[in-house]
């Protein structure tokens, strides 16, 4: 019946409506951030209004119907920070990349299943922000699954963040998600899960795995043909991290975690650092011939697809309007919620 009603709707309107109203104009490149008004503080020095981040989102109101803005000075805060269903239209303010930063280093090493992992986990019903601020798992390649930030909020949106890890980095678990100007690290499947999700502007780095490891930067998890999700990598950097070895490792733009796996690279560039054949398997001939892969005109020394995967669903796409389907308007339907985040964005290709 869920099925059923997936591919029913999948054209149909979204429920963006229920977002609060906001007198935030719509942003795009190169206009200035919009101004925003700070509830409280927090600073772990003693000087804000807490010295935690959960303290501050535990003390913060539910359902808001207005933005409810926490702001994090500069500094590190090791702790584990969880943004409840109820906390909707809240929004995270760091003093930049590198200076607000959430660590923490929980792994599978340490008896914790992979979806409790999280330094920051994040499961709003509606509309979550998050900008200028580092979120990181340390627990490094030899720890397994380890992730760094997960997020299941509807309309969540992240902007000029560093999201940090190795393998299972960001978890982009369910929803309609926005990541600009980002920086996302990571080893193996480090950016996984099944929401629909674009990716744009962002500096996607391979790092050093364990030895014998291969680099996977997608491993989307989708479960079925008529779900509207995927992983949409748009206008973005694919490379690596200062001092990576290739020959050590060799790294690939993806692999299917599930049977309908879906992810695309659109008008990226792609550094050599990414293995010729571009993607690689999950295990043996699994979903190879029920994924969707895309490329869309790519540049770089790594978007050459004379070598890539000959599989069934994989494909070059030359079709802009194959393409656009998979652009911040069609795919999160960013019209409709975009807007009221302050972000800068591209709609379209």
């Amino acid at each position: 019946m869920c099925a059923n009603s997936l591919a029913m709707v999948r054209n149909g309107t979204s429920p963006a409506s229920r977002l609060p109203s906001t007198k935030w104009t719509e942003r795009l490149e190169g206009e200035e951030q919009a101004e925003v008004e700070v509830n409280v503080t927090v600073a772990a020095d003693g000087s804000g209004d807490f010295r935690t981040v959960g303290a501050a989102v535990d003390a913060a109101p539910e359902k808001s119907k207005s933005r409810y803005v926490i702001e994090i000075k500069e500094g590190r805060y090791d702790e584990y920070v969880f943004v409840g269903k109820k906390k909707v239209n809240l929004m995270f303010v760091g003093a930049g990349r590198g200076r607000t930063v959430i660590s923490g280093n929980k792994s599978v090493a340490d008896k914790f299943s992979t979806f409790w992992t999280a330094t920051l986990a994040v499961v709003p019903t509606d509309l979550f922000l998050a900008r200028d601020l580092t979120i990181e798992n340390t627990a490094g390649p030899s720890k397994g699954q380890a992730v760094a930030l997960r997020v299941k909020a509807n309309f969540s949106a992240f902007y000029n963040c560093d999201i940090l890890g190795y393998q299972d980095t960001l978890y982009a678990f369910h929803g309609r998600q926005f990541y600009r100007n980002c920086l996302i690290r990571g080893t193996v499947d480090f950016i996984f899960g099944n929401a629909a999700v674009v990716l744009q502007d962002c500096d996607i780095e391979v790092r050093q795995p364990n030895p014998g490891q291969k680099n996977m930067v997608t491993a989307q998890g989708r479960n079925d043909p008529d779900e509207p999700t995927a992983i949409s990598i748009h206008r973005c950097r694919i490379g690596a991290e200062p001092g990576f070895n290739k020959s050590l490792n060799p790294s690939y733009l993806g692999r299917p975690r599930k049977e309908y796996s879906r992810a695309v690279i659109m008008q990226s560039n792609i550094t050599e650092v990414i293995h010729p054949a571009g993607w690689h398997e999950w295990d043996g001939r699994f979903a190879l011939d029920t994924l969707y892969y895309g490329e869309y005109n790519n540049s770089g020394p790594g978007a050459d697809t004379a070598q890539r995967v000959n599989w069934t669903g994989y494909r070059v796409i030359y079709n802009s309007t194959e393409a656009q389907q998979f652009a911040a308007g069609s795919l999160i339907t960013g019209s409709e919620w975009l807007g009221s985040t302050g972000f800068p964005y591209y709609l379209g290709l």
